[in-house]
């Protein structure tokens, strides 16, 4: 019987680190790496109409719902069989991002965003979600030039939003570690695999 492959999800603010710890851990682990919105054609569309369509004006609970959306393709397609054929799959951002973001950070109810997380994902959940936490000003310092239309959202927002993945790391202590991204990038790397392999073993 094959053994089930681990879910592990980068989540964290604009500039933490994750799109550089997420390669890096994936290839230690020999697992594949995926992203968010996106890892499927299909989604990928909708990752281009999220992050670059400053002029469509999306209103916040169509965001909500194109994320949501560009998700159920991803585990369906991608995440899911990838798990059950026993291969581990790494993550930049998962259900914990678009509570943050569209949660605390737009505003949507948390209820209700939960609930959309819930019916794209058919019940799966991350094994570990390691959260990249910065200082708010650093944050802000690494964020540098605007490039899409969520990064534009402004710093208030931002903090909105990092506040969001600190409450979300709080209460679910077992599933989420946090690991303080103010380091040089092997040093983050090299706290990641210690976490990964205190858990695990590898």
């Amino acid at each position: 019987m094959t053994t089930r492959g681990r879910f592990i999800v980068f989540e964290g603010g604009e500039g933490s680190g994750k799109s550089t710890q997420a390669p890096l851990l994936a290839e230690h682990l020999d697992a594949l790496l995926t992203r968010e919105p996106g890892g499927t054609a299909s989604a990928e569309r909708i990752r281009e109409l999220l992050l670059h369509s400053g002029d469509l004006h999306l209103a916040d609970r169509t965001e909500l719902l194109l994320m949501v959306a560009a998700r159920a393709q991803h585990v369906v397609e991608l995440i899911e069989p990838t798990l059950s054929a026993g291969r581990d799959v790494v993550c930049d951002r998962f259900s914990g991002s678009t509570i943050a973001y569209q949660g605390y950070g737009r505003g949507l109810p948390l209820e209700d965003v939960v609930v959309a997380c819930e019916l794209a994902t058919l019940g799966l959940a991350p094994d570990l979600t390691i959260l990249l936490d910065l200082p708010d000003s650093l944050a802000a310092t690494r964020r540098g030039t605007v490039s899409d239309r969520i990064e534009a959202a402004g710093d208030d927002f931002h903090q909105r939003v990092m506040e969001g993945f600190r409450t979300l790391a709080r209460a679910e202590g077992d599933r989420w570690i946090t690991v303080e991204a103010t380091g040089t990038p092997d040093e983050v790397a090299e706290l990641v695999r210690a976490i990964v392999a205190e858990r695990w073993g590898s």
